[in-house]
């Protein structure tokens, strides 16, 4: 019996171990997984914002104009944005209201904006004839920037003349376009 004893509380020695390790085992398995999880992803947040802004417009306050001239044979007159005139080859100035296309820009506080001009010719006419308007210039040129939401935007062009073109006004009623738009 002895023997019997002794092999029993062996053998219950033996499972007490066991079910301790078993526990231990158990126990480790699990905070390795909770650790694992909690180590190994991370949880942040982020707010989605927009700002509205008011739209850009543009505002023609005074038109393009060559004032008077004599053609002769013919040449060109330009206008610079600043409303400077002059001119080439036989044309010669002869007084008029002479001035730059002037736009008023606005949009928001002190944005910056890309301006685009005509990149083709303008044509203005009397009856049948015509003269042709192109090189179009600007002051700001290429990038406005706003100063408290507002900036004048001026235009100016040269205006092609040949000897040809009668005694008369000649304009264009659709105008040409200067476009904005923020950067």
């Amino acid at each position: 019996m002895y023997k019997n004893q002794r092999n029993f509380l062996l053998i219950k020695l033996v499972i007490t171990n066991l079910k301790t390790m078993k526990k231990f085992i158990a126990s480790s398995i699990l905070v390795l997984a909770f650790a694992a999880v909690s180590f190994g992803q991370a949880t942040d947040q982020a707010t989605a914002t927009a700002t509205i802004v008011i739209p850009m417009t543009i505002t023609k306050t005074i038109d393009l104009n060559f004032g008077s001239l004599v053609p002769n044979t013919g040449g060109t007159v330009v206008v610079t944005p600043a409303g400077g005139r002059s001119a080439t080859g036989t044309v010669v100035l002869f007084g008029g209201i002479v001035s730059a296309a002037s736009f008023d820009v606005t949009g928001s506080g002190t944005s910056t904006y890309a301006i685009t001009l005509p990149t083709t010719d303008h044509t203005i006419s009397s009856g049948g004839n015509n003269m042709i308007v192109n090189n179009f210039q600007s002051t700001p040129s290429g990038t406005g920037a706003l100063v408290g939401g507002a900036q004048t935007l001026t235009v100016g062009a040269t205006l092609n003349v040949v000897s040809v073109h009668p005694v008369s006004t000649y304009t264009n009623a659709v105008g040409f376009d200067v476009t904005v738009n923020y950067n």
